[in-house]
């Protein structure tokens, strides 16, 4: 059994009454027993951490380790080894059983555990600094596995889901591991001895679980694994850069995990100097963000119509940068007090303006990163997905490691940790912006989820018939101005649209279509050199096995009815049979679109009126089955699509 055989196909698990939503996974073994796998492990990294954190912040004192700088020592030990170690962890997962490597995770894991439980009894802060830098090995290993696995046994319609599912449940898992550590080594006279025996117990938990997850076989079993860490790490990142839309996505994921660094590296001394409160208010700050974290990463897939939808992350990194700031002037200026218990800072009306800035600011993190993980799987080739992740994982240490080093140069120049919040929230809108300008793709289905969610009621009917990989033209008719974005909208693979040059002269429009690096074609009769060039092009886009959407009626209609299709399309099919590109042809109709504010009207132009037809206007896509190849003419095709029309 080869690793794609693993994949469902859509006629099978991503049917919608097999699987109505993401928790459905959860009652399936190809799913469930890695989900709690990963759950408790996170939970057991966290607990440790989190527990030990706040022994040598509240209870230990230890003049070569101070309060303020514990959190980033700790966070920078436990991610040193992704740095290291994770060109050979993402070679091991892609060489051997996905199974396998994860029993031999868990295992490691009890052993790591058993070392740390001596070190919580005996106090040996040394101790417990090395179990942490061996339970960030420990997450190294597991990281690819992790990633490299969701793709093989879910299919497109549930990788946001899935994804969505394991973000939410990491980030749960963080909270519990947190609350229960700070809560455990709480306890007078035996809470180090407590954290130990806990760890040791959740770390033969996991063990037990990942007995029950179903073998996966090697996607690249012949690997000759190179040892040299430096070498492959080099290798990993050149390997990551061949793809410019997957290595500019890490680079986005890597700053995520800086941005979100700094706030949970910060959590304790925020709690105990800025907030003037105990280690519960520390625990609590840790709760509401994991809960935002994993309420943002459940709402994925609602919003992306179980999707890859990239659109979701310029919301979610506006979203960060907003709440972000807002939490520096909603934490800066709060009065000098006592340290107080959980109560005592509830009461407080200042601090649950801070409690949501970090809520909103988490549940948009959410939004940001669960898409970008399911694209790089999706886009990652098979049988190099894992060192994919494992660069990722390489690019998230030096980002980490970079959010550390940062945060401490600032404190030690006198910043507070509001002002250091700040500096992350504006850094983040300055980096966003850049990533969306690097990879357009991202803005431009941002801009076309919002126009099928807020401008319109868009449904798509008929959408398993875009087909989810190799060459195929979509043949659609012609009705606004916006017709490419809402079928940017509808689907999962990023589209190339050959259009009238006419539209490229349309302000804001023509800008977006240039920056989705569309074709524009103009009359033969006009410009036949363009012409030809522009049939060249389209023909090349089919040949590296993209999506290529033509509108044979060469024109937006003007008094809604289909109009003739054109040849152009036989000549595009022409080239690419010449090239021995196989090529699906997929005929499509878009439908009540004739009348609204981006389409013409009888005696009028568009974009006129805006509330014409008022807000939310119902419109949809009816996709077709592909046409066969006696049919690939354009007056069959025209009539394929009419017949979508009345349907």
């Amino acid at each position: 059994m080869t690793a794609e055989t693993l994949r469902p196909t859509r006629s099978t698990v991503a049917d919608d009454h097999a699987n109505p939503n993401q928790f459905a996974l959860l009652r399936q073994r190809r799913f469930a027993p890695f989900f709690w796998t990963q759950f408790a492990g996170a939970a057991n990294d966290n607990l440790f951490k989190f527990a030990f954190t706040v022994m040598v912040t509240y209870q230990l004192s230890v003049g070569w380790l101070p309060p303020a700088m514990a959190g980033l020592v700790i966070g920078a030990l436990f991610i040193l080894p992704f740095l290291l170690f994770s060109a050979t962890a993402g070679q091991l997962t892609d060489k051997f059983d996905k199974t396998v490597m994860i029993r031999f995770v868990k295992n490691l894991e009890i052993a790591i555990m058993a070392i740390a439980a001596y070190g919580f009894y005996t106090n040996q802060v040394t101790i417990l600094l090395l179990c942490t830098f061996l339970m960030g090995l420990h997450s190294t290993l597991f990281g690819p596995v992790k990633f490299a696995l969701l793709p093989l046994v879910l299919s497109e319609r549930e990788l946001t889901g899935g994804n969505g599912m394991v973000e939410m449940g990491t980030f749960v898992a963080i909270l519990m591991g947190n609350v229960v550590g700070g809560l455990l080594v709480a306890i007078p006279n035996v809470g180090h001895e407590t954290v130990a025996i806990a760890c040791v117990a959740l770390a033969f938990v996991g063990r037990g679980i990942a007995g029950y997850i179903p073998k996966v076989p090697a996607t690249d079993p012949g690997l000759t694994i190179n040892w040299n860490p430096i070498s492959e790490t080099l290798r990993n990142l050149k390997l990551a850069h061949g793809n410019p839309v997957v290595f500019r996505s890490l680079l986005g994921i890597s700053w995520m995990w800086c941005f979100g660094a700094v706030f949970l590296s910060q959590f304790p001394s925020f709690a105990k100097e800025v907030l003037h409160g105990n280690e519960q208010v520390a625990s609590l700050l840790l709760v509401v963000f994991s809960i935002g974290i994993g309420t943002g990463s459940l709402l994925c897939e609602v919003l992306s119509r179980r999707h890859v939808e990239i659109g979701l992350v310029p919301l979610g990194a506006s979203g960060m940068s907003v709440f972000a700031v807002d939490l520096y002037f909603a934490s800066s200026r709060l009065p000098v007090s006592e340290i107080m218990g959980l109560s005592a800072f509830m009461a407080e009306p200042a601090h649950w303006r801070v409690m949501a800035d970090l809520a909103l600011l988490s549940l948009f993190a959410g939004l940001y990163s669960v898409p970008m993980y399911a694209l790089i799987q999706l886009r990652s080739q098979t049988t190099h997905r894992a060192r994919i992740i494992a660069a990722n994982n390489i690019l998230n240490a030096l980002f980490m490691i970079g959010s550390s080093v940062i945060a401490g140069a600032l404190l030690k120049v006198g910043y507070t940790i509001p002002q250091i919040f700040l500096f992350v929230g504006l850094a983040n809108a300055v980096v966003a912006f850049n990533i969306f300008m690097l990879v357009p793709e991202y803005l431009l289905r941002f801009v076309a989820w919002v126009l099928s969610h807020f401008i319109y009621r868009f449904k798509v009917k008929g959408e398993e018939n875009i087909p989810a990989e190799g060459a195929a033209i979509l043949v659609c008719n012609h009705v606004s101005f916006i017709d490419a974005v809402l079928l940017m909208a509808a689907s999962p693979r990023p589209i190339c649209f050959l259009m009238d040059h006419n539209i490229f002269k349309v302000p804001v429009l023509g800008w977006l279509f240039r920056l989705a690096r569309s074709i524009a074609i103009a009359p033969r009769a006009q410009d036949p050199q363009a012409y030809e060039a522009a049939l060249d092009a389209a023909a090349k886009v089919l040949a590296k096995g993209n999506l290529l959407c033509i509108f044979p009626e060469g024109s937006i209609t003007r008094d809604g009815t289909l109009q003739e299709f054109k040849g152009g399309i036989m000549k595009i099919l022409d080239r690419t049979s010449r090239q021995g590109t196989p090529v699906q042809v997929i005929p499509m109709a878009l439908t009540n679109l004739w009348g609204s504010f981006f389409s013409r009207v009888e005696h009028g132009g568009a974009m006129l009126r805006p509330l014409r037809r008022g807000m939310f206007s119902s419109v949809g896509l009816h996709v077709g089955m592909p046409a066969v190849t006696q049919e690939v003419q354009p007056e069959l095709l025209r009539a394929q699509v009419q017949q979508l029309l009345v349907d």
